[in-house]
């Protein structure tokens, strides 16, 4: 029971020694960095292809769910801002093994979305270098952002920000451009709003494939919940996460849902339904004909993969971090250098570039498997922030708490039934089925561990959080 567990500020000390260096707009672009990515760029496509129009229903439905997930995450991470976030509030306010499995449920999702990012980087390089392996292009990029990754938190923040800088002014460029092509186009044109209702309507695939790929817009929205890792390394956590969340939730919806409304006047959505050969951001462009357009694009999607992928490294490093310090994971994995990286954290998550090199040399839709692997672990990790703030609320019920979710806890409640909504509808999903079949027994298997560990042995001592490693 959550008030048989020691004081939260253990958990605190146990986790200190990371280098608070990111600023509150280097932390706004960390979770922008992790949420516009392949899941906007590429996986749109993806979930075109299940929903047609609709698909803006389902984004819509999607970023209802962020919003209420973030003021969850606001709340909390006010409270308790340290990189073990979510999983070591789970481990306090539920239990340990509670903590236990959504730190690594969470941390095996990312690692894998590492795989989709760096298997979408490969597809985009493949514009302008159609006859280079991808596996040339997911080694070489892989291994650069690992090295950004193992610098310092500040430089890895400056990276993110510059990053994140250039996608969020291409998208604005890319909404203003399209709706200038939109409303600029002769009447009875084929761009125009009326491509939302032709081919089969504004429901080609009914109720069933929109609410399908509102999965797709859980994945493209996921990042956002790196504000609440990456506050444990905020300068001033406590106004930064504020700030910081509502930025990223307006930012979210208004780029996402305005880019596919773009997307969907300019190209009817049959010819954008696609994951596997080209992003459907650069057929916009190669519809509109403006030169150099395509190719520009193309760049900028490329950018937004790498900044994913440099956002995901970073919180799967922590998140292992975590797990280390809690005594779960190798003790040299919560050791960190003489610049505050948890080196060996970060080259065990970086496995995920491994695992989607692997598949990408054996499977011609990789990008798909590793989506659908990925996506158990994320939702997860959502459903169980939601779970773990009834227990917070409880808690603190009688206590003045700097930041408050408003309309608790309806709000909370709507959250977690429509979180479990979506894992249990991944089962009645072709494309998303190995979610679940893989996600309950890894789950399973993890309980198995974690209660074998704990009856044979004592809880093993855990790291000294000043202890390092020199490079």
């Amino acid at each position: 029971m959550p008030d048989q567990q020691p004081g939260f500020d253990a958990i605190t000390e146990r986790e200190k020694g990371l280098h608070r260096g990111l600023t509150t707009g280097q932390l706004s672009m960390i979770a922008i960095g992790g949420a516009i990515g392949t899941g906007l760029f590429l996986g749109s496509g993806f979930a075109i292809g299940l929903a047609g129009p609709a698909v803006l229903v389902s984004y819509a439905i999607g970023a209802l769910i962020a919003l209420l997930l973030m003021g969850c995450l606001a709340e909390m991470t006010v409270a308790h801002p340290i990189s073990g976030s979510f999983g070591a509030w789970a481990e306090f306010y539920i239990s340990p093994l509670a903590g236990y499995l959504v730190r690594y449920a969470y941390w095996a999702g990312i690692m894998l979305a590492v795989g989709t990012e760096v298997t979408a980087i490969a597809v985009y390089m493949g514009f302008w270098f159609p006859h280079v392996p991808g596996l040339a292009w997911i080694t070489g990029f892989g291994g650069v952002l690992v090295l950004v990754n193992a610098f310092n938190v500040k430089f890895f923040g400056s990276v993110e920000y510059g990053f994140s800088a250039i996608k969020i002014s291409a998208i604005v460029i890319f909404i203003a451009l399209g709706s200038w092509v939109i409303f600029a186009s002769p009447s009875g044109a084929s761009i125009a709003f009326q491509n939302y209702f032709a081919h089969g309507g504004f429901f080609p695939h009914g109720l069933w494939g929109m609410w399908t790929a509102v999965l797709l817009a859980l994945f493209s929205y996921s990042g956002i919940e790196m504000i609440a890792i990456a506050a444990g390394e905020a300068r001033d956590p406590q106004i930064a996460i504020t700030r910081a969340l509502k930025a990223t939730v307006f930012r979210l919806v208004l780029f996402y849902l305005c880019t596919l409304a773009v997307i969907l006047a300019i190209v009817p959505w049959t010819s954008t339904a696609s994951t596997t050969n080209q992003s459907p951001f650069v057929k916009v462009m190669t519809a509109t004909h403006l030169p150099y357009a395509a190719g520009i694009i193309n760049f900028v999607i490329l950018v937004a993969a790498l900044s994913a992928m440099n956002s995901l490294l970073y919180c799967t490093t922590r998140m292992m971090f975590s797990l280390s310090r809690a005594g779960h994971a190798p003790r040299r994995c919560g050791r960190l250098t003489s610049r505050g990286v948890p080196l060996a954290a970060l080259l065990l998550s970086a496995s995920g570039i491994a695992v989607a090199a692997l598949l990408t040399a054996l499977f011609r839709n990789a990008f798909i498997i590793i989506l659908g692997l990925s996506l158990f672990g994320v939702m997860f990790a959502w459903l169980m922030i939601f779970v773990t703030h009834f227990y917070f609320r409880r808690r603190h019920a009688a206590e003045t708490l700097p930041f408050r979710m408003w309309g608790f806890p309806y709000t909370t409640i709507v959250g977690t039934a429509l979180m479990a909504a979506a894992i249990t509808t991944t089962l009645f999903t072709q494309q998303f089925r190995m979610t679940i079949i893989c996600g309950i027994p890894f789950l399973l298997a993890l309980t198995a561990v974690f209660l074998i560990r704990n009856r044979r042995a004592p809880a093993p001592d855990q790291p000294l959080a000043e202890e390092s490693l020199t490079t």
